[in-house]
């Protein structure tokens, strides 16, 4: 085979391969691929929504508690310190 022979069927076969890539990469693959890169899948799924309202009152449930909690060791503080002049007389 001659060098000369080689290069038609080399150029042709890049130029076709260039060409079937790019239309597959303009077409709905390929804004599927770069949504999966950017990392957003374009709609939050509902499960995900009804998560995302859970944790946020169970955080809020978490700050009461903490409220209570802080509520309660005072309530204790000032009944250990009413005890305490008892027990001295």
């Amino acid at each position: 085979m001659n060098s000369g022979d080689i290069a038609p069927v080399l150029v042709t076969t890049v130029l076709t391969l260039a060409v079937t890539i790019v239309l597959i990469l303009r077409g709905p693959v390929g804004r599927a691929l770069s949504r999966r890169i950017e990392g957003t899948s374009g709609q939050t799924l509902p499960e995900v929504e009804q998560l995302q309202g859970r944790v946020a009152e169970l955080e809020q449930q978490v700050d009461r508690l903490h409220e209570l909690e802080e509520r309660l060791d005072f309530a204790e503080r000032l009944l250990a310190q009413a005890r305490e002049p008892e027990r001295l007389t």
